[in-house]
């Protein structure tokens, strides 16, 4: 079954939600410099804790230097560090000598086909790549959250030239969600807005959205 990242989870009982309709990962995010679903550190630190080890925690990042962003998640505790933008002070390397035994996700923003490489280049170093609909290079970045639908085809061709897992991000919903499946054949999918009402987890549009992956897995 496609892996599913219910993201922007912002209590207790959201991430319970999630989990009990078969969510495998939670997004739980930082500070940005836009976008929706933003907590504070010590949310996400009491959120990750009651998460079972079955399920993934993703502390979302917008952070580019390494010393800071290892400081951050011994705060957080998650399992998981979903990096928003690109590292400028810093490595993977150095990450991973610091946190091991924490996974790493990169996201690479879809923009244009230069996307390709950048996705297979940071593909060597990192545990998994996240492809959103962000743009790093506008005034107010844009690191995630946009509700938006980027160029699939582009994500189908990073799909199957990299050889670690791919989650697909981005304007997802019940109603674009097998097509988003059939035609990028991610290893999970990553949504927020496509399963909220007024910015709140709405449990009828979880329940729809898992029962649409279904069908798309058979």
């Amino acid at each position: 079954m496609t892996r599913v990242k219910i993201c922007c989870i912002s209590s207790i009982e959201e991430a319970l939600s999630a989990i009990d309709c078969g969510a495998s990962a939670l997004g739980l995010v930082s500070e940005m410099p836009s976008g929706p679903g933003v907590i504070s550190e010590d949310l996400i630190s009491e959120i990750s804790n009651i998460i079972p080890p079955s399920v993934s925690s993703f502390l979302l990042t917008s952070k580019q230097n390494i010393q800071e962003i290892i400081d951050q998640q011994k705060k957080c505790k998650t399992n998981t560090i979903q990096i928003c933008d690109r590292i400028t002070k810093g490595s993977y390397k150095n990450l991973r000598e610091a946190l091991p035994g924490i996974k790493i996700v990169q996201v690479i923003h879809i923009t244009s086909e230069c996307s390709i490489g950048e996705a297979i280049e940071t593909s060597h170093q990192v545990d998994g790549i996240l492809l959103d609909s962000g743009n790093q290079n506008l005034e107010v970045k844009e690191l995630g959250g946009t509700g938006k639908v980027h160029n699939w085809s582009i994500s189908r061709r990073i799909v199957e030239s990299v050889n670690v897992p791919v989650f697909l991000a981005g304007g997802l919903y019940s109603e674009n969600i097998t097509e988003a499946i059939y035609k990028v054949r991610p290893f999970g999918v990553d949504v927020c807005s496509g399963v909220r009402t007024n910015g709140k987890l709405d449990n009828e549009k979880l329940i729809h959205f898992f029962k649409k992956i279904r069908e798309a897995d058979f």
